[in-house]
């Protein structure tokens, strides 16, 4: 995990080995048919109403065509909605085993530039899952890079690399992720944690850039932090779970 290079974030340049368990990831992400199901079940809530042309984006309806992504969900309700299809969210290692393979490549397709023929990004919308195949990860994943952020299960760790349980992909309690954060600040280390500012809380990470990105910031390393309740317009989800004994 991680990613030595001069342009990098300091939260992921402390490059280093990790070792999981089996697991499966879902070749997609949810989409809203998906999630409507979780629904009509009685399971879900439905995604946060978001004023996007507002914010300079596409009319909400574009967002919520069935075969796009779904969005405007929080961390729980996503964690919530994998555990009604009997899955759970994947941790960041476990994303970034997916999208990175064991050639270390930049993207999920490797190591050339992001373009429009490989991901979503640099757009006013979402577009269908899986609509850019030419962009799938080493194992078959699409949209790993562009379309939503995803969430994951962890919590975000600033020094999540440098821990004795890096090497098993595991961040601090949030009781040591909060004192992370305060040391960031008294040293004024801002910046540290990417363009977002340094939490006051215990955020989560999402992996993976969005529709509204930026070519760089689509490496698979890159880590983006966010409250978990909040519920945005380039965030969503895909399920991951244990192979069952």
């Amino acid at each position: 995990m991680g990613l030595h290079h001069p342009r990098a974030n300091p939260d992921e340049m402390d490059e280093h080995e990790v070792t999981l368990a089996p697991f499966y990831l879902d070749v997609t992400e949810v989409t809203n048919a998906d999630w409507n199901e979780c629904v009509a079940a009685g399971a879900c809530a439905k995604p946060k109403e978001i004023d996007t042309v507002r914010e300079g984006y596409a009319p909400l309806a574009v967002f919520r065509r069935p075969d796009h992504p779904v969005s405007g969900i929080s961390q729980t309700g996503a964690a919530a909605y994998c555990a009604w299809r009997n899955k759970r969210l994947p941790s960041e290692a476990e994303f970034e085993r997916a999208a990175r393979g064991d050639d270390r490549r930049m993207y999920p397709w490797g190591n050339a530039a992001p373009t429009p023929r490989l991901a979503v990004y640099g757009e006013k919308a979402t577009a269908p899952v899986g609509s850019r195949p030419d962009g799938a990860g080493p194992y078959g994943h699409l949209d790993l890079a562009g379309n939503v952020w995803e969430w994951s299960a962890d919590l975000y760790d600033p020094f999540a690399y440098t821990r004795p349980s890096a090497d098993r992909g595991i961040p601090g309690t949030c009781e040591e992720i909060r004192a992370a954060q305060d040391q960031l600040r008294r040293e004024k280390r801002h910046g540290f944690t990417g363009t977002n500012p340094i939490p006051e809380d215990c955020d989560h990470s999402l992996r993976g850039g969005a529709f509204n990105y930026f070519s760089w910031g689509l490496r698979s390393a890159n880590r983006v932090h966010h409250p978990g309740s909040w519920k945005m317009i380039m965030a969503g989800l895909r399920c991951a779970m244990s192979p069952v004994p």
